[in-house]
C-alpha cells in the first residue's frame, strides 16, 4: 500500500469521549478504581514492554447538566443515571461544587495530559426552559427567544466559573445537541430549529465576548449525517452545512459570527451500514464541507446504536472483538472517506447492557467493578497514536487489493518523524500489507506494531525492519508506528 505524502489530507484535531452520564457517580467511587479507569481513558504512558496503559484521548467532552438530578422523579427522567445536576440554582445563584464526580474526571483528564476540553449542553438549564423541565414537550423548542440572552450569559458564567473553580479553560462550547430529535423524556434534551439555533448562538457569542472568553462555539451536532446535507424529514432542522456555513445570504448564516468555530459537527449514527451507503453519504459530506473555504467536519458523537441493516445490534453489551471491529471500520470511514478532523465517542463509561461504552461499570453509585471493552482498545489504535496535529496521508491500495481486504489509513505524526498506519482486518484470515511512501524523498524506517485482538489490548508486537511487510492477524486492529527518515 502506497502512502501519498505529496497530497496530504486533513489535519487531526482530537479523539474524544464524553463524561455523560456515569462520571457523576463513578467520579465518587474509591480512588484506586476511578484512577484506574481514568488511566484507561486518558493515559499516554506505557508499562512493561511498552504496553500502553490507556488510549490517550486528546479531548474530553464535559456535560453541563440542566438540573434534572435536583428535580428527582419530578424530572420525568426515570433513569437516575441519565439525570444531570446544574450549577445554576433556583434562586439564580451558581454553585460550582455541583457535578463533583464529573469535575473529578475533568481534573483527572488534565493530570494525564488531555489538553482540549469541550462543554456541551443537552438542554438549557431548567430555570430557562419553557416547561421548567430538562426535556421538551412533543417537538416544541424548550427555550423561548426572550431567554436566548440569558442562555448565553449562563453559558459564559459556567465557563468562567469552571475556569476559576477547576482551572480548566474550555476550548469549545456546544450549546445544542441533536436538535432534530424531539427529546420528550428519557434524558435531557431539546429540539431547536435552525433559525432559532442561529439566534441563540449569536446571543451566546456576544455573552462569551462580554466575559472575554476565547471559547469557540461548536455548531451542529446533528443526530444523523443526512441532516447536514439535505432537509430530509426535518426541513427546518436539516440542510445544516448550507444553513450555517455554506450560504452567506441565509438568515441562519453563522460563518461570520465571532467565536463560532469553522467546524460542522455531526453524528455517525444510522449511517454506518451497509458499507456502500456509509461510503456514499461520507463522500457527499466531504465534498460539501470542502466546498466551503476554511470549514472542517467533526464526527462528534457515536456509539453502536440500532440495527445497522442487520450487521450488528446496539444491544446487548459485548466486550469482545465483534463490536470493536465494527467500530474500527466506522472510524476508518469517517476519517478516510468523510475527512473528519476529529472523532468523538458517546459514553466513556457505561453501566448499560448496550454497545455504548468504552469502559463498563456496575450500575452502583458508590463502588463496583469496571470492565474495559475491546471497543476501548480499538479506538485506542487511533487515539493513542494519531495525536492532535497529525496529518492523514491518502493510501492507495496495491493492484492485488480485493474485496474483503483490510482497511488501511495512514497519518504523519505532528513532528513529521513517524508514519502511523492503522490496519483493520475483520477477515477470519491473516493479511499481509507492504508499505511504501510515494511523492516524498523520505523513506519508511523500522516500525513497531500495536495489536488489538481477542488476545491483545493494544499490545506491542515484535519490531519490523525497514521494508519488511506487516502481517496482521485475523479479526484484529493493528497500528504500525514507523520511523520516517
Amino acid at each position: 500500500d502506497a502512502h501519498d505524502a505529496a497530497h496530504p489530507a486533513q489535519t487531526i484535531a482530537n479523539f474524544a469521549a464524553s463524561d455523560a452520564w456515569s462520571c457523576q457517580f463513578v467520579g465518587q467511587w474509591p480512588a484506586a478504581k476511578k484512577e484506574a479507569i481514568a488511566d484507561l481513558l486518558f493515559s499516554q504512558q506505557a508499562g512493561p514492554g511498552g504496553q500502553p496503559l490507556g488510549i490517550g484521548l486528546s479531548m474530553w467532552r464535559f456535560n453541563v447538566g440542566a438540573g434534572s438530578a435536583e428535580q428527582g422523579a419530578g424530572s420525568d427522567i426515570q433513569d437516575e443515571w441519565r439525570r444531570a445536576e446544574s450549577f445554576l440554582q433556583p434562586d439564580g445563584s451558581y454553585d460550582f461544587t455541583r457535578q463533583a464526580g464529573q469535575r473529578w474526571f475533568l481534573a483527572a483528564a488534565r493530570r494525564r495530559g488531555v489538553r482540549q476540553f469541550l462543554a456541551f449542553l443537552n438542554s438549557p438549564p431548567v430555570g430557562l426552559t419553557v416547561n421548567g423541565k430538562a426535556h421538551a414537550d412533543h417537538d416544541q423548542t424548550n427555550i423561548a427567544p426572550a431567554r436566548y440572552a440569558a442562555l448565553g450569559t449562563y453559558c459564559a458564567t459556567v465557563l468562567a466559573g469552571l475556569h476559576q473553580a477547576a482551572g480548566i479553560s474550555f476550548d469549545y462550547l456546544s450549546p445544542f445537541n441533536e436538535p432534530q430529535w424531539d427529546w420528550s423524556g428519557g434524558q435531557e434534551g431539546t429540539p431547536i430549529r435552525n433559525a432559532e439555533l442561529a439566534e441563540a448562538v449569536r446571543a451566546t457569542s456576544a455573552a462569551l465576548a462580554a466575559k472575554k472568553l476565547a471559547t469557540k462555539i461548536l455548531v451542529g451536532e446533528a443526530g444523523k449525517l443526512t441532516y447536514l446535507l439535505e432537509p430530509a424529514d426535518k426541513p427546518d432542522r436539516g440542510n445544516q452545512v448550507a444553513a450555517f456555513f455554506g450560504d452567506k445570504s441565509a438568515a441562519t448564516y453563522l460563518g461570520a459570527t465571532p467565536l463560532v468555530a469553522p467546524i460542522m459537527a455531526g453524528h455517525s449514527y444510522f449511517t454506518t451500514s451497509p458499507a456502500p451507503a456509509a461510503v456514499a453519504v461520507r463522500r457527499q459530506l466531504a465534498a460539501r464541507v470542502a466546498a466551503v473555504p476554511g470549514l472542517t467536519y467533526w464526527q462528534s458523537e457515536y456509539c453502536i446504536l440500532g440495527g445497522n441493516e442487520g450487521e450488528i445490534n446496539g444491544g446487548p453489551r459485548d466486550l469482545g472483538m465483534a463490536p470493536a471491529l465494527y467500530l474500527a471500520r466506522a472510524i476508518h470511514a469517517d476519517l478516510a472517506v468523510g475527512q473528519a478532523t476529529a472523532w468523538q465517542w458517546w459514553l466513556a463509561i457505561s453501566p448499560y447492557d448496550y454497545k455504548d461504552g468504552l469502559v463498563y461499570v456496575d450500575q452502583n453509585k458508590t463502588d463496583g467493578r469496571y470492565y474495559p471493552s475491546k471497543m476501548l482498545w480499538a479506538l485506542g489504535n487511533y487515539s493513542r497514536f494519531v495525536r492532535p496535529g497529525a496529518v492523514r496521508l491518502p493510501v492507495a491500495l496495491a493492484d492485488s487489493a480485493r474485496a474483503g481486504q483490510p482497511l488501511v489509513s495512514a497519518y504523519r505524526s505532528p513532528d513529521g518523524r513517524q508514519l502511523l498506519t492503522v490496519v483493520v482486518n475483520d477477515a477470519d484470515a491473516p493479511a499481509t500489507v507492504q508499505l511504501a511512501v510515494v511523492g516524498s524523498k523520505r523513506r519508511l524506517g523500522a516500525g513497531r506494531p500495536y495489536v488489538t485482538s481477542a488476545t491483545a489490548d493494544l499490545t506491542p508486537g515484535p519490531a519490523l525492519a525497514a521494508g519488511q511487510p506487516l502481517v496482521v492477524g485475523p479479526r484484529s486492529v493493528t497500528t504500525l508506528v514507523s520511523e520516517l527518515r
